[in-house]
Order: C-alpha cells, then structure tokens, then sequence
C-alpha cells in the first residue's frame, strides 16, 4: 500500500519513554538488599540446624547417661538393702553372743559367792533384767544367813530380799532348809566383770553347790 503525505511536512517521530535514574538506582538497591537478606537468612538457617543438630545429639547423649545412672543407682540400692539386712543379722549375732557372755558372767559371780559359804546348794537362779530370782536348800538358817551376807560382800549383787526360808521335811532323816531370794544385780565397777541386762529370763543349767 502507498501511503501519500498531502501535507508535504515530515512527519514527527515517537518520542523515547526514558527511565529516571534514582528509580533505577533504588531497584537496584532493593534487588541487593533481597539477595543479602537471602543469603544472611541462608547462612542463619545453617547456623541454627547445626546447633540444633548438636542439641538434639547432647540430649541423646545426657539420656543415655541418665539411663546407665539409673541402673548404677538400681545397684547401689540393691546393695544397700543386702548391706541393712547382714548389718542387722550381725548385729543380732553381736547381742546373742553379749547376751551369752553376760550369762556366764552372772552365773560365775553366782558360783563364786556360792563357793565361799559351807551347805548352801542352789536349784534355780533366774534371771529379769537387773534382778535375779535364786531358790536354793542349805544345812541350817545360819547357812542362809551366811549365804545373805556373801552376796552383800561380793559386790556383785545388792538389794538382797529373802522371801522364803522354811525347814524341808521332804528327807527327815537330814535337816535341810528351803529358801528363795531376789537380788539387784549391781553396777559393773572396774576390774569386776559386767553383765547386760535383757528382757529375757536366764535359767541355770546346772546349780552351782556350796561346800557341803
């Protein structure tokens, strides 16, 4: 197609749309600052995934050892309880065998007391805490009497209290006379043996005899 200019003018040209250069300075600095941003958030995220990472491997770490302590501590429990009961068992052992060396002490202070005065014979002493329950048969009242005043001086015993003193007319061919007593047991003293006390009552297995 021919195109004709009547006019017999050039015709003008479309003028050039031109971008300001501060709106494009400021695109530029805004595209920048999004791509430092990236890669600083970048760069945090690393950061905090790693330190995450060795957290969540310590925590590991601290169960484990929470869970190996947890046995230890089952252990020492367990050894704890088996330590109370031989501490206890040995204990026991320890009072039987104090119990039974007061035992013989009291029954040797007894035959020592025994041993010193003429027709006393004895066939029962039993024992009550602090107190001592003696039956026994002598040749005469003055045996008895004489019996009374040995345990005073021995030392060993106090608060003699004689209960009964009767002729025995069981064997009339020989003049025997009954009695029974209660004594204290004294406070051991130095260089005198001591015995201890229990709720229990002791019985002699055999009498001790006099000199007859």
């Amino acid at each position: 197609m021919i195109r004709i200019n009547l006019l017999g003018q050039a015709r003008p040209k479309a003028a050039k749309q031109t971008v300001p250069l501060e709106a494009t300075v400021q695109i530029g600095l805004f595209v920048a600052a999004v791509a430092v941003a990236f890669v600083v958030l970048f760069f945090v995220y690393v950061s905090q995934s790693k330190q995450l990472e060795q957290t969540n491997a310590r925590i590991r770490d601290l169960e484990a050892e929470k869970a190996s302590l947890q046995q230890i501590k089952a252990q020492v429990d367990a050894f704890e309880s088996q330590k109370a009961v031989l501490q206890q068992r040995i204990d026991v052992i320890e009072t039987l065998q104090k119990n039974r060396s007061g035992a013989q002490d009291l029954l040797q202070m007894v035959a020592n007391t025994v041993v010193r005065v003429d027709a006393v014979w004895l066939t029962s002493v039993t024992r009550t805490g602090d107190s001592l329950d003696i039956e026994g048969e002598a040749g005469s009242i003055n045996a008895v009497a004489n019996f009374i005043t040995e345990l005073k001086r021995s030392g060993y015993f106090t608060n003699v209290e004689i209960k009964t003193a009767k002729e025995n007319d069981i064997r009339p061919a020989v003049e025997t006379y009954q009695f029974s007593m209660s004594v204290s047991i004294a406070p051991p003293q130095n260089g005198a043996p001591s015995t201890q006390a229990t709720g229990a009552k002791q019985s002699s297995p055999s009498a001790p005899k006099g000199r007859s």
